[in-house]
Parts: C-alpha cells; sequence; structure tokens
C-alpha cells in the first residue's frame, strides 16, 4: 500500500511557527525502524527461483503494523546504507540513469518518514546520491546527514533534521551520516564537505532543534554502530550518544549489523541489524497533564522478516523494475574455467585471490599489488559467467589506486596484515589462524569466526614470500624475490595496486605502518573506475578465466604459510571449524 500519498497531510514538515499544545491523555507512538538494507529491494534471487529477505517482506510486517496501531500513530526511519549492496542499486546507480531511480520510488510507496544518509550511499558518488537526493526531497523524506559540512559555507551539505506529526505528537528526527567516511572512501565521492564526529556536535544540534521546534518526541537517527560506549570507535558512536546525550527519546542507529534494541527509563534504542533480517519495533506511551509530558515509557523489540511474507501488491507494483534489473544481471559475460571459492584465501593463493592480484597488478603502472577476500564464504563455480557472478567475485564499489610504497614499507605491510590474520603457533592444539568460538552479533548465533575482519587479510603480488607461523610480528615475512626473480630491494620504491578503501585508511593498515592517509594525493601516481569494472573489462577482452593465466607465478608471484609441515594440518584443523569437514 501507498503509504505515502495516504498519509500526505500527517507527514507534512509543520510551520516553524507551529502553536502546538498537547492536550492533556494518553498517546502511543509506534516507531519501526530498518537500516543497512544494502538494496535488498526485491525478493529473487534473480538466478533460479530462489527467494530471500527483502524489503518486500518489511513493507508486509510495517502495513501489519500500521492496520494493527493506526497508520496514523506509526512512524518509519531508516539509518542508511541503502544504495549499494545488491544488483538492483548497481543497476539504477551507474546503468540505467534515465529512468526515474528506484530507491525514492520505493521510499514513497512505503511511507518513510526520514532517511539517516551512511557510508555506502555516499559511495555512489555526487552523480547518484545528488540525484537520488533530489527525488528523495520531493517523496517528503530526503536523507539526512547533519555531520557532512559544506567546505565553503560550513553548514551541513544534507539537512540537519525534519519535523512530522504523528499520534497528534510533535516530532523532530535529526540525521547523521558515520563520521569515518574519509578513512575508507576517496574524496572525490565526498568532495566539497568533510564529516565530525557525532558525539561532537549532536548535544548541540539537538538543544538546537528543541528550543527552535519545541517537538513532543526527539529521534536521532544515525549510521553509526552501537560500538562499547567508551567513545574510543569513531565509527561506532551510538552507544556514546546513547549514554549521554539528554532530549532524545530514540536513538535509530546501523552500520555495524548488530540486531539490538534496548530500552531505558527515558529512552529506547533500536538497530534492525541488515540486509531485511528484522524490523525494529518500538512503542512509546507518553501521558500529558496539564499541557506537559509527565510520564514515558518505552517497549522495544525486533521482528524478524520471513521471505516468504513478501508483499505481493507491492511486488506486482515494481514488476517492470524487477524484470530490468533480473534482465541485466543475466546477461552473460564470459566463460570461468576454474571453481573459485572466497575462503581458500585464508590458507594460500588461490584462484579467486589470484584473479583479483591479476587485475590489480595488471593496470599500468602497477609493479605490485594489495588485496584482501571481500566475501567471506562465497563461490562461484566453473561454467558460464553471468554479470550476477560479478558481485560475488567483487561486492563492493572500491576503486583502483596505484601509489607508491617502498620495499621496507611493503614488508612492514605485509607483517601488520598477517598479524591481524594468523597466531604464533606454540604447539598441537594452538590455532594458526586467528579465530574464536564466541556469539556472532550480527547473525545471533554461536560459532567460530575470526577475531578480526578477514576484508583485512591483504596478501601481495608480485613477490615471493613465506609467512613463518613459528615467528612473531616483525619476523614472519622472508621476501624471497620479486615475481620475476629479480631481487626485492628493501630501499627501491614500488607502484603498488590497491583499492580506494584500503588508500584513503580503511583498515588503518597504511597508517599502521608510518603512512599518512591523509596526505595520500602525495603517493597516487594512477586512479582507476571500480575494480568490478575492471574485471566486467577484462572478460570483454579476454572473454574467460583461465587458472594458468591469472596464476601465472612470474606475474603475481606466490606465497605459503611456513614451515609446511606443521603449518598445513594446523591450518586444516582451523578451516574445520570456520566452515565445517567440507573445507580445506
Amino acid at each position: 500500500m501507498n503509504y505515502r500519498k495516504l498519509l500526505l497531510a500527517a507527514a507534512l514538515i509543520l510551520p516553524l511557527s507551529c502553536s502546538h499544545k498537547l492536550k492533556d491523555g494518553d498517546y502511543t507512538l509506534t516507531v519501526l525502524s530498518t537500516n543497512d538494507v544494502h538494496s535488498t529491494w526485491f525478493d529473487s534471487t534473480y538466478v533460479g527461483n530462489g527467494i530471500k529477505k527483502s524489503i518486500f517482506a518489511m513493507n508486509y510486517y510495517i502495513d501489519s503494523v500500521r492496520v494493527a496501531d493506526g497508520a496514523e500513530n506509526v512512524l518509519l526511519v531508516d539509518a542508511g546504507d541503502c544504495l549499494q549492496g545488491d544488483n538492483a542499486a548497481y543497476y539504477y546507480n551507474y546503468v540505467d540513469t534515465v529512468t526515474p531511480h528506484l530507491f525514492p520510488r520505493l521510499i514513497e510507496y512505503m511511507g518513510y518518514d526520514a532517511i539517516a544518509m551512511g557510508n555506502h550511499d555516499i559511495e555512489t558518488g555526487h552523480p547518484v546520491y545528488d540525484r537520488v537526493q533530489a527525488d528523495l526531497t520531493r517523496a517528503e523524506a530526503p536523507f539526512l546527514a547533519g555531520n557532512a559540512i559544506r567546505n565553503d559555507s560550513g553548514k551541513p551539505y544534507f539537512p540537519l533534521y525534519k519535523v512530522v506529526n504523528k499520534a497528534g505528537l510533535r516530532i523532530a528526527i535529526i540525521g547523521y551520516n558515520n563520521a569515518n567516511i574519509s578513512a575508507w572512501l576517496a574524496e572525490e565521492v565526498w568532495s566539497g564537505m568533510h564529516f565530525v564526529s557525532i558525539a561532537q556536535i549532536i548535544q548541540r544540534d539537538v538543544d538546537y532543534v528543541l528550543a527552535k521546534e519545541k517537538p513532543d518526541v526527539m529521534i536521532a537517527a544515525m549510521h553509526s554502530g552501537c560500538g562499547q560506549g567508551d567513545g574510543s570507535i569513531l565509527e561506532c558512536e551510538a552507544l556514546d550518544a546513547f549514554n549521554s546525550v539528554r532530549g532524545v527519546d530514540w536513538l535509530i542507529c546501523g552500520h555495524d549489523h548488530r540486531p539490538y534494541v534496548e530500552t531505558r527509563d527515558s529512552s529506547a534504542l533500536l538497530n534492525s541489524g541488515s540486509h531485511s533480517r528484522y524490523v525494529a519495533h518500538g512503542k512509546m506511551h507518553l501521558t500529558v497533564e496539564g499541557g506537559k509530558i509527565v510520564a514515558k515509557r518505552f517497549e522495544t523489540d525486533l521482528i524478524p522478516v520471513k521471505a516468504e511474507k513478501a508483499d505481493p501488491v507491492m511486488r506486482a507494483h515494481f514488476q517492470k523494475d524487477f524484470e530490468a534489473v533480473r534482465a541485466f544481471t543475466l546477461q552473460e559475460v564470459g566463460i570461468l574455467n576454474v571453481d573459485m571459492r572466497t575462503r581458500d584465501s585464508y590458507i594460500g593463493p588461490c584462484p579467486y585471490m589470484n584473479l583479483i592480484h591479476t587485475l590489480c597488478i595488471g593496470q599500468e603502472p602497477a609493479q605490485l599489488s594489495i588485496a584482501a577476500p571481500l566475501t567471506y564464504n562465497g563461490s562461484i563455480s566453473a561454467g558460464t559467467l553471468i554479470f550476477n557472478d560479478l558481485f560475488t567475485i567483487y561486492p563492493f564499489e572500491n576503486q583502483l589506486y596505484v601509489i607508491t610504497m617502498s620495499g621496507q614499507e611493503v614488508k612492514e605491510y605485509l607483517e601488520a596484515s598477517y598479524d591481524r590474520w594468523i597466531n604464533t603457533y606454540t604447539g598441537p592444539g594452538s590455532h594458526v589462524l586467528k579465530i574464536a568460538p564466541r556469539d556472532n552479533l550480527r547473525w545471533q548465533q554461536a560459532r567460530w569466526s575470526f577475531e578480526g575482519l578477514p576484508y583485512n587479510f591483504d596478501s601481495v603480488a608480485g613477490l615471493n614470500y613465506t609467512v613463518d607461523i613459528t615467528k612473531p610480528r616483525g619476523e614472519r615475512i622472508a621476501i624471497s624475490s620479486l615475481a620475476d626473480g629479480s631481487p626485492f630491494d628493501p630501499a627501491r620504491v614500488f607502484n603498488v595496486a590497491l583499492t580506494s578503501y584500503r588508500a584513503s585508511g580503511g583498515g588503518s593498515l597504511l597508517d599502521e605502518v608510518g603512512i599518512d592517509t591523509g596526505k595520500i594525493d602525495e603517493r597516487v601516481v594512477a586512479r582507476y573506475p571500480e575494480i568490478r569494472s575492471l574485471l566486467y573489462d577484462y572478460l570483454k577482452e579476454n572473454g574467460s578465466i583461465d587458472p594458468e593465466v591469472i596464476g601465472r607465478p612470474s606475474v603475481i608471484g606466490t606465497w605459503s604459510f611456513a614451515p609446511a609441515a606443521i603449518a598445513a594440518p594446523a591450518l586444516k584443523a582451523d578451516m574445520q571449524l570456520l566452515f565445517g569437514q567440507d573445507a580445506k
């Protein structure tokens, strides 16, 4: 059901001079939130007849709550990362730029009241998000990001807040993007602005909006993870704000993909997780006496979303868009002549990483390549590749940079990377991989998992080297030569290909070895389009991906864990803990 049209009058921004005064009585406001949907817009897997969780299914539950509680009493807010992740977003971001973008049309159909912008929304670049913002503004639900500050005026690039009327209450919603964007994304995608810590400005902004708008309810929506609540993680400031900011009734957050809700005496927090798995749900009960709110009570929970509950009316409404995306997704792009599994990257060279390194080191003037697996446990079977497979091989819109690094910096970089990845082996029963049995906060299940993030497990192509598992950091990496057999000189300056995410400071590996990513432009010698595009171009030129071509030692070199007699069985045991008995 298109609630934006049905509830337009209720959702309009109220006049700034509003003389609103609450009548005595009891009020109940229902708050629904989503975040990190990552463009899971359609319930189809595109290939075959598979279905997946989607906003079609979320809309089923949202509509159900509206029917039960009264649509005029329900507020719907999203906390960002909307424009990246699935083929549908890619198609409307970069392929079909003539048809009105699908995302604003979905937002209007579902009747969202506000959207905090996410870092992956910024990642799409000005041509995409500026166009989308114009459509969202017309749909009465613009991106909010009060901490994205214009360089020329010092004012927010996106609106700080909006005001709506629901449940007879005047509600102000302020929004923020992630404060750590400059550490992950190339400046060209966020040119003209900079990002400041939410914790530094949120109390000032809340006080300003409270004084100016005099709302009955104050909501802060931020694309920032929960964090530890101790101010130690710039990209995860939600609990920092929840613990300290006065005057906020609801804090809606995201980014960490952690389904989490919390209720306190005077406020509540909602984080729905990611990828349309949950709708975060809350109720706020207010008692008004003498025109003033004298009591508040909160309820929170998470509504699990079932893929098969997809709203059939909504599906039919957007069927034409689905067919366009599906046709694009199923187009044949080449042949893969070897099975590829991303998890094989954790124990040595493999076809998957060989392909990524071949793409990167093949761009002039690159001499070395730094890369990590970006899908935790993806697989692509040999055979005809369709465009959909390219999202499994390379799921993000990272650009490729070529920067200068000395041989010594490369060696120290490898030491830092493998220290994220492995332990120093101490004997039988100890783990080579840095894994631990723990509750997985993202997926809410107990399992063995890496202590660190695998997309920071970088290897280097263009070298021949070993990683000694029995030695500590600083002594593990032994580089025998360059890939072509020539000597490796620590004093030599190399042109090194790596992602824009890494060059901008993502993962902190460059900074950890003394390279100031705030001045990375001084080292950049070339920039290329996003790496998935390079893969597509490679297939158009070569027609196929052959293991003999992408695995040439004379081009990409080779590396291994040593000593092999100890490393091989220990790694096999660790991989079985992570992935089961079918792991290598």
